[in-house]
């Protein structure tokens, strides 16, 4: 049998080109203020947002309320858009009075949000022991933040259960059917993530001087871009997504979800998270994370600081590392979103 050449797989092409590609709209000096206009218009429209009618108002009914040791947990469920519903946890943290800073929580590719509330999915009642510090909703109320724990759209109680599948992978029907449509999963999920914030906007509450949102892996992918494109989020806190497309996605097998067409001939993924400066963000990584690579982590990050030194604002641009690989690390990072909370 004869060697096969590299050059007759797909991904070596790809390859070619994303070593080569020069991003038109990525930052590289100049008038700060108007390359941010410049990408953000052109990110909302690749994402499909323009497509993507705003409400009103948001609606939202409670199914039930209890009490809990750091306070008080209610879930809900938010109407987004015709046709998409999102259940949610809001958790308000005892012993701390209204107005509430409030934190977005979003989980990963997993069994859904209800890891952020340490309970079993199909029987909230019964508690479940989370790994990696993914209980972010019980980690705002040990620090006195309230979080609303939004379910993704294709994860958990939102996975597909309404027509037969051929795959076993959660989000490629609802990523292949947003492009047919002219949008993406990631724009939909943003588009989440901006009714949430009607919504905390709508509950009297919430100190919306003080709004944040934070995630890991396909919540920090989400957080990240929500980031980028929401201006009504002050804080952000990505954990283990922030890199490059080169070294990520672009590297190996990823979900269909984290695909944006034609995003890498405009800008890579610190240009995008430099759409935030000069608000504060914490990137949060692992040190042995082997989907998104800590060497290519602090290279991107390095674009990201000159971008936040551009906007005057290097002092809020914070990159924490944890010891192990994909995961959350609470203890690393929570200190540092604190001293910039108290900054707000």
């Amino acid at each position: 049998m004869t060697d096969i050449p590299a050059a007759f797989s797909p991904s070596t092409c790809h390859r070619h080109l994303a070593r080569r590609i020069m991003p038109a709209l990525g930052w590289r000096g100049g008038d700060f203020r108007a390359w941010q206009r410049r990408l953000r218009a052109r990110l909302r429209v690749l994402l499909g947002l323009d497509r993507m009618p705003r409400p009103q108002s948001p609606l939202a009914r409670t199914l039930w309320h209890r009490e809990h040791p750091l306070g008080t947990i209610s879930k809900i469920v938010l109407s987004c858009e015709p046709g998409a519903e999102a259940p949610a946890y809001v958790c308000l943290p005892r012993e701390v009075k209204p107005p509430y800073p409030f934190l977005i929580c979003l989980q990963g590719h997993s069994s859904g949000m209800h890891n952020s509330i340490a309970v079993k999915r199909e029987d909230e009642k019964q508690p479940l022991y989370i790994a990696g510090d993914r209980d972010f909703g019980l980690g705002c109320l040990r620090h006195g933040v309230a979080a609303l724990c939004l379910e993704q759209r294709s994860f958990g109680e939102r996975r597909e259960r309404q027509q037969k599948s051929r795959s076993d992978r959660m989000c490629q029907e609802a990523a292949m059917h947003a492009l047919q449509l002219g949008r993406t999963l990631i724009g939909e999920r943003v588009y989440d993530v901006d009714r949430a914030l009607d919504y905390l906007a709508a509950r009297g509450d919430a100190d919306m001087r003080r709004v944040g949102v934070m995630g890991n892996s396909g919540g920090g992918t989400t957080s990240l871009f929500a980031a980028a494109l929401l201006p009504r989020l002050r804080f952000a806190m990505p954990s283990c997504y922030f890199c490059t497309f080169r070294d990520s996605i672009l590297s190996i097998y990823h979900c269909e979800c984290n695909y944006v067409p034609g995003l890498s001939l405009y800008a890579e993924m610190a240009d995008i998270l430099g759409l935030f400066a000069p608000k504060p963000v914490i990137v949060v990584a692992g040190k042995h994370d082997d989907i998104f690579p800590i060497r290519a982590v602090r290279r991107a990050f390095r674009h990201l600081k000159a971008i936040y030194r551009a906007a005057g604002a290097a002092h809020r641009c914070h990159l924490v590392v944890g010891k192990e690989g994909h995961r959350f690390y609470e203890a690393e990072a929570w200190p540092v979103l604190l001293r910039e909370m108290r900054r707000l």
